[in-house]
């Protein structure tokens, strides 16, 4: 199955994500198929960067989202 999700990056104490497209059995900071964007949630207010366009073409296609994802996705205006 594939899954829109969090891939975390950044340091210690200093969390900064990917959206990504993956497949559900690959590890959370492993492979993945595609990024759609970034979250920062470290400056205020959380910035949010979305390809609007990848994002809702996975979803058509049947990707599902993360339930963290799917509140991003909303407070961006895509779905």
């Amino acid at each position: 199955m594939v899954k829109i999700r969090l891939k975390r990056m950044g340091a210690k104490k200093a969390p900064f994500y990917r959206i990504v497209v993956a497949d559900s059995r690959y590890p959370r900071d492993g492979r993945f198929i595609e990024e759609l964007g970034t979250y920062n949630p470290m400056v205020e207010p959380a910035a949010i960067k979305v390809d609007a366009d990848k994002a809702k073409q996975w979803i058509e296609n049947g990707a599902q989202p993360t339930d963290t994802v799917k509140g991003l996705l909303k407070k961006a205006n895509v779905l």
